[in-house]
């Protein structure tokens, strides 16, 4: 709210150019234990009782009295020695006098600056109607002057103003004693009429009067609704604006609040407009994301559309749901055409929910060194160039949205990372940071050595207004299905390793030996995750992401598409086990075993089962089928290799507790299948069975 300007001095300190131009009695002050000075002090030019004059001239001798403490009351004073019936009628008139006399000073002194455009117009009503009282009392004093007006004929005449002077009395005391402006004018003024249902003269006044008041009132709101611009320079709109909120935040901070927060709802909203408000707040915010985006645009306006007047046939609520109506299709059009929204989106799928995997496995295999380092010690632009090659190398050169994409290195697991974030809503009351049921949990959460592999992700540049939909906190949410997808993939190409190296002794009669064993066992680590891949992508992402873009083809707003997609990540995040820690620490935990398993076996059998001295690794990819054949022909010691008790021992160690963990997950899946159904087909997948067994 702008700084009101003052009103002059001399606009306050000359009384008689304002509207209060009685001559008030003014009493010496009376020295304490005296007594009360006799009434004949108060009337003015009296040396005698009023009542030792004749009865048509003690109507002159009345006297005004201010009310200490209440600068706007005051109170008229009879000698009690006046005619009975003339007091009886004076006293009636009383409240009329005293009424304009409240009227007059709230309309001096509602006219200032400080009191807001509704008081502004209410005032100036008042002024009008107070121009045809003091026409009345002109027209009165003529008749007085020419011997034609009695006090009786006086109280005739002032009664058609009584009603109207007392309600409009009360409405200015109420708005003077608790300092109303704007809405809350307009609300006293429109709960009066309601009240005065009654009389229908008073009623219609009090209704004129509200509607002149709202006059001020509807060219702001009218601005907003049209133009999304607040033209309110002393606060009264029911809609604030936030100018220390920047749309840049919605890139920049996980917990922005611009969309919710950059236009705000007050409390005090018009009694005849709080159905609406919320579509009024919509309509100007999406007019102001297209001014911010420099496509300067207004609502059109035509003589039925006007928003100065309202009345009971609520003809302006159909200019409102025009206006958001337009306003909604044109802002989803730009950010639809111009902005490439859905395209945006794609993209997003394709990169950072691994829709398009050749860029990934190629990238995988140039930066696999640099990746098993420390999160502190990764060269994040070395990353950066090796994403770069793998994406100019493979078909997503052909995607300029590739551009957008950038490499990020976080410094804590994933476990951790979703123990940060407290506003995922997930399903299972228990603390991601804490151990849920099997006291292996820190163990996870805390891992002794966190490398690239589990801490890298994708980011991707988003400019306004695509960021009010791909904000930061729906980026963030992309990038923790990425990671986990991402780690199940590598887990998945090592145990890919793995398998080659048995492939390797396919000539070789392994049957019985650590060998064969070895090999059921790679084949169920690499079924687990290769189900477990198979559920997140087309038991979850897929079908989601769908129906996700089957509702935007027929979405009304950017807020609905804010929603869906929302609602989209939400739904993945759940299905996808982020949000369930306990079922999360069982997979990471065997996604560990599975990871130790590929690095063993590629490590002990290649050292085995090669007599010569070549590096394990090499030896395992030049080992030949005929160099096995010679060696199983002249190779005495090849059997007791064969049933080397390091071996057996060790994939015995590993196939106990990988099939323990394995088996762990039935009751866990069984026990909230009925309220997740999607568990159900999880089960299913990585266990080929359901969670009734």
């Amino acid at each position: 709210m702008e700084t009101a300007p003052a009103t002059p001095r001399w606009n306050v300190e000359r009384p008689f150019l304002t509207g209060r131009f009685h001559l008030e009695i003014k009493v010496p002050p009376q020295p304490s234990g005296a007594k009360p000075y006799p009434v004949e002090t108060f009337c003015r030019g009296s040396e005698n009782v009023i009542g030792s004059y004749p009865v048509s001239v003690q109507g002159r001798y009345i006297s005004i009295k201010g009310v200490r403490g209440k600068e706007s009351r005051v109170v008229f004073q009879i000698d009690p020695s006046m005619d009975l019936a003339l007091q009886e009628l004076t006293q009636r008139i009383f409240p009329l006098c005293e009424n304009y006399l409240l009227v007059s000073q709230f309309v001096e002194a509602k006219s200032q600056f400080k009191s807001g455009l509704v008081n502004h117009a209410f005032a100036a009503a008042l002024r009008a109607l107070l121009l045809d009282y003091q026409a009345m009392v002109a027209q009165l004093e003529h008749q007085f002057r020419i011997g034609r007006l009695s006090v009786q004929g006086l109280w005739f005449y002032c009664q058609p103003m009584m009603g109207s002077l007392h309600a409009l009395g009360i409405v200015v005391e109420k708005v003077s004693a608790d300092n109303l402006f704007g809405s809350a004018t307009l609300n006293l003024l429109q709960s009066q009429a309601k009240a005065m249902a009654g009389d229908n003269a008073v009623r219609s006044l009090l209704e004129k009067m509200t509607q002149c008041a709202n006059s001020a009132y509807m060219c702001i709101l009218e601005r907003w609704v049209y133009e999304g611009v607040i033209d309110d320079p002393y606060g009264e709109f029911f809609i604030a604006g936030n100018k220390a909120l920047q749309k840049e935040s919605l890139t920049q901070d996980y917990d922005a609040k611009y969309w919710q927060q950059r236009y705000s709802l007050k409390d005090s909203i018009p009694s005849f407009l709080t159905s609406v408000s919320g579509t009024i707040l919509t309509t100007g915010k999406y007019l102001n994301v297209m001014r911010e985006c420099g496509h300067n645009v207004q609502v059109p306006v035509s003589e039925n559309s006007k928003l100065m007047t309202f009345g009971s046939n609520h003809q302006y609520f159909e200019c409102i749901k025009t206006a958001y109506d337009f306003a909604s299709c044109e802002l989803l059009n730009l950010m639809k055409d111009k902005y490439d929204l859905i395209g945006k989106l794609r993209a997003m799928k394709r990169y950072l929910l691994l829709d398009q995997g050749d860029f990934l496995v190629h990238f995988m295999d140039i930066a696999r060194d640099e990746l098993a380092k420390r999160p502190d010690e990764i060269s994040v632009e070395k990353l950066q160039s090796l994403l770069d090659l793998a994406l100019r190398t493979t078909a997503a050169a052909a995607d300029p949205c590739h551009e957008e994409l950038a490499c990020c290195v976080e410094r804590t697991s994933l476990l951790k990372r979703l123990s940060i974030l407290k506003d995922l809503d997930s399903p299972y009351p228990s603390n991601l940071g804490e151990t849920v049921g099997d006291g292996d949990g820190d163990d996870l959460t805390k891992p002794v050595r966190v490398t690239g592999l589990e801490t890298f992700s994708l980011s991707y540049k988003v400019q306004w207004p695509l960021s009010l939909v791909i904000s930061r906190k729906a980026l963030t949410k992309y990038q923790l299905i990425f990671r986990f997808l991402f780690h199940c993939k590598h887990v998945n190409r090592q145990l890919c390793v793995a398998w080659q190296v048995h492939q390797g002794f396919r000539c070789l009669n392994t049957l019985g030996t650590a060998i064969s064993r070895s090999s059921l066992l790679c084949r169920s680590m690499l079924m687990f995750i290769n189900s477990l891949l198979h559920y997140l992508t087309f038991e979850v992402l897929e079908p989601n992401w769908h129906l996700m873009h089957n509702r935007l083809r027929n979405v009304k707003s950017i807020d609905e598409v804010i929603q869906f997609h929302d609602f989209f990540l939400q739904k993945c995040l759940k299905e996808c086990l982020l949000l369930w820690p306990q079922l999360l620490k069982k997979l990471e935990k065997l996604k560990a075993i599975c990871l130790r398993y590929a690095c063993s076996i590629q490590l002990l059998i290649p050292s085995v089962y090669n007599s010569e001295p070549d590096d394990a690794a090499e030896a395992s990819s030049r080992m030949s089928k005929s160099r096995l054949r010679r060696s199983r022909i002249n190779s005495p010691t090849l059997k007791s290799a064969a049933e080397n008790s390091t071996i057996s021992d060790s994939i015995m160690n590993f196939e106990k507790e990988f099939n323990a963990e394995l088996h762990s997950l039935v009751p866990l899946l069984s026990n909230n299948s009925q309220t997740e159904p999607y568990l159900t087909r999880l089960a299913q997948c990585i266990l080929g069975v359901g969670t009734d067994q």
